[in-house]
C-alpha cells in the first residue's frame, strides 16, 4: 500500500524517516497494530462552525470512521475548506478550484492510501471530486443529505426558493416585518443542505449518478438515522477500494458523464451543475459540452417534481424512492443511461435502481407521464452568446420563452442594487434585464446574482417575471426567465460589454438562440470603443485567480489544473 512508503514494512523496518514516521504515530497516541499494514483512508471533512449545511459532519464522521475500522483499515481525519454557500462572499465559487487544489495535494502529500469526501454545501462536492480525481487515489463521496422540510402558517416552505418569494411579497407590500420574521425562523429548521432542487440536491445527486456515491445516498436526509448508517457503509466500502484500487478515473467514464447528466436534466436540477460536471469531466480527461447538455436534454424528460420546477422537496424526493426509483424510470428511456459501467460499489451502475419502486407517483414520475417531455435545461448561442449561455426554462413564465424588448443594462450588481426601483428607468414588462460584470472574472467568481430583482412598482401590480439576462449564475434554488453564464464574459470583452439601454434583444428557447438585433457593424464599432476594466486583485489568491481562471463554458477551473499531466509522487524516505 502507498502509505507502507512512510511507515516502512514493519514496526522495526524501513529507513531512518519510516523510523521518525512510527515514532510520531506513537506521539499520537496509535499503536502499530492500529496503523501498519492497513489502508489508511483521509476522511476530509468540510465541517465548520458557520457551515449549516454541514454542522452534522463532525459526528457523521465519527460513523465513517466506525465503518472504515470494522472494514480493516484506518481512519485519519482531515479538516478542508468549508465554502459555506451561505455566508462566503463574494461567492464560494471564487474558491471552488482552491478547495480542489487543497483536496489534490493533501492527498498527495501524506500517507493516505484512499479517501472519503464529506460534502454537500453547492460548490464543496465538485471542488471534492475535482481534487481527488487529480489525485488519483480511491475516493468516494459522502453526501451531507437535505434539511427537513421547512414551515410556516401550515404551508411547507423550501430554502431559497420560497425565500424569494417571500422577499418579492414583501418588497410588494403585501406583507409585512412580523411575517418576515416568522418565515426567518421557518425556512431552515435542522442540519443539512438546501431541501430543494438547488444545486447542492443537484450535484450531489449528480455525485450518486456518476457512481462516486453509493447507492440511494444523495437523497437521505441528514437528521435521519439512515444517513449515519450510509456514512459507515461509505467508510466501510473506503478500504475495499483500496484494495481493489479501483479510482475515480475507472469510474467517471464518458459514459458516467452522459448519466450524470441526463440525472441532472431528470430531476430540473441546477443551471451550475453544467459548470461543475465540465470542469470535472476536464479533471479526468472526458471532454463534456454546453451542446452535450442540450442534447440530451431533448431526450430525456423532467421526472422530479421538486421545487424550484415542481411542488414538493427533498425529504419528500427521498421517501418516494430517492434517486434510485428516479434513475429505474430514466433507464426506460431509450439510450438514457449505460448500465454496465463500472461505479465504486464494484458492481455495474445498474444495482443502483434495479428493482427500486415509486412509493408516491405524484412526486416521482413515469416516462409516460412526465412533469415534463425534454429537460429542464437548455443551452443558448447568438450573437451575445457565441461561446453559450443557459436557461433553466422550466422556472420560467412560458409567456417569455420567445420575446423579444428592449434592453436596460446595468454595469454592477451595486448599481442594479441602488437603481432597479427608479421609475425613471422606464421598465415594463417588456423590458430586458441585462447584467454585466458578474462572470467569472467580473464578478469575481462568477456569484449568484442572476435572478436579477423585479422593480418593487411592477410587483406591486402583479409582474412576476421579465427577460433577464447576465454572465452570474443564480442559485439552482431561484426561478425565472434568467438566461446566465453568458460566455464569454463582458470583462474580457464578450458582447454583453457591447450592449445599450435601448438596444433590442430577443430570446428564443425553442429556436435556442439569444441575439441582440444590433447589426454586426455597429457591434463592431462599439467594439473598438471598449475598454478593459482594470484588474480586481493585485496580489494573492486573487491575482492567481485572474491569471488562470475559464469561461463558464469551459468550467471556470484553472487552466493548470484542467491540463494533462502527471506529478510525481513525494518521496518520504
Amino acid at each position: 500500500m502507498r502509505s507502507a512508503a512512510w511507515f516502512g514494512d514493519g514496526a522495526t523496518g524501513g529507513k531512518l524517516r519510516a523510523f521518525s514516521h512510527r515514532s510520531r504515530m506513537r506521539q499520537l497516541g496509535y499503536l502499530p497494530e492500529e496503523h501498519l499494514g492497513k489502508p489508511v483512508i483521509a476522511i476530509l471533512n468540510t465541517w465548520s462552525d458557520i457551515n449549516p449545511c454541514h454542522m452534522h459532519l463532525r459526528e457523521r464522521a465519527e460513523q465513517v470512521k466506525r465503518g472504515v475500522w470494522q472494514a480493516g483499515g484506518f481512519p485519519l481525519e482531515f479538516p478542508v475548506s468549508t465554502l459555506s454557500e451561505t455566508f462566503q462572499k463574494p461567492t464560494p465559487m471564487l474558491y471552488r478550484n482552491l478547495l480542489a487544489m487543497e483536496t489534490e495535494e493533501l492527498l498527495r502529500s501524506y500517507p493516505v492510501d484512499g479517501a472519503v469526501l464529506m460534502g454537500g454545501c453547492d460548490k464543496t462536492v465538485p471542488a471534492l471530486l475535482m481534487g481527488a480525481a487529480s489525485a488519483g487515489l480511491p475516493a468516494l463521496v459522502v453526501p451531507s443529505g437535505p434539511m427537513l422540510r421547512g414551515h410556516h402558517r401550515g404551508r411547507t416552505l423550501g430554502s431559497g426558493t420560497d425565500l424569494w418569494a417571500y422577499w418579492d411579497e414583501f418588497r410588494a407590500g403585501r406583507i409585512g416585518e412580523c411575517e418576515m420574521a416568522q418565515v426567518e425562523c421557518g425556512l431552515a429548521r435542522s442540519p443539512g443542505h438546501c431541501m430543494t432542487m438547488g444545486t447542492a440536491s443537484t450535484m450531489t445527486a449528480a455525485a450518486e449518478a456518476l457512481g462516486m456515491a453509493l447507492p440511494g445516498s444523495s437523497s437521505i436526509p441528514a437528521v435521519d438515522s439512515a444517513h449515519h448508517r450510509m456514512a459507515a457503509a461509505s467508510g466501510a466500502r473506503a478500504v475495499a477500494l483500496v484494495h481493489e484500487q479501483l479510482t475515480p478515473a475507472a469510474v467517471m467514464t464518458r459514459e458516467a458523464f452522459e448519466d450524470a447528466a441526463a440525472t441532472v436534466l431528470a430531476l430540473g436540477g441546477s443551471t451550475n451543475a453544467l459548470i461543475h460536471l465540465i470542469a470535472l469531466a476536464g479533471r479526468v480527461g472526458v471532454k463534456l459540452s454546453l451542446d452535450d447538455f442540450d442534447a440530451i436534454g431533448r431526450r430525456v424528460p423532467v421526472l422530479a417534481d421538486v421545487r424550484p420546477v415542481g411542488a414538493f422537496l427533498m425529504e419528500d424526493f427521498y421517501y418516494a424512492g430517492g434517486l434510485p426509483a428516479l434513475l429505474a424510470q430514466l433507464a426506460q428511456v431509450p439510450q438514457a443511461l449505460h448500465p454496465e459501467r463500472t461505479t465504486v460499489t464494484g458492481k455495474p451502475f445498474a444495482s443502483y435502481y434495479s428493482g427500486a419502486e415509486i412509493h408516491q407517483p405524484q412526486v416521482i414520475r413515469t416516462p409516460q407521464d412526465p412533469v415534463s417531455p425534454e429537460g429542464g435545461v437548455a443551452v443558448l448561442r447568438g450573437n451575445l452568446a457565441p461561446g453559450g449561455a443557459v436557461i433553466k426554462h422550466l422556472a420560467a413564465d412560458p409567456r417569455l420563452l420567445s420575446h423579444t424588448g428592449p434592453a436596460v443594462v446595468f454595469d454592477s450588481y451595486q448599481e442594479l442594487q441602488q437603481r432597479i426601483d427608479d421609475p425613471e428607468l422606464g421598465i415594463t414588462e417588456d423590458t430586458v434585464l441585462v447584467l454585466r460584470g458578474a462572470g467569472p472574472l467580473g464578478g469575481p467568481g462568477m456569484p449568484e446574482y442572476g435572478m436579477l430583482p423585479i422593480p418593487a412598482y411592477l410587483l406591486e401590480r402583479g409582474v412576476k417575471d421579465l427577460v433577464r439576462i447576465s454572465d452570474a449564475r443564480m442559485s439552482g434554488t431561484s426561478y425565472g426567465t434568467c438566461v446566465l453564464h453568458v460566455a464569454p464574459e463582458s470583462h474580457v470583452g464578450g458582447p454583453l460589454a457591447l450592449l445599450r439601454t435601448g438596444d433590442l434583444v430577443t430570446l428564443d428557447v425553442p429556436g435556442r438562440v439569444l441575439r441582440t438585433e444590433v447589426d454586426d457593424a455597429e457591434l463592431e464599432r462599439r467594439r473598438t470603443e471598449w475598454q478593459p476594466p482594470p484588474p480586481r486583485f493585485e496580489r494573492g489568491y486573487g491575482s492567481l485567480y485572474a491569471t488562470h481562471i475559464t469561461q463558464a463554458d469551459e468550467g471556470c477551473d484553472f487552466d493548470f489544473l484542467a491540463q494533462p499531466g502527471h506529478n510525481p509522487e513525494p518521496n518520504p524516505s
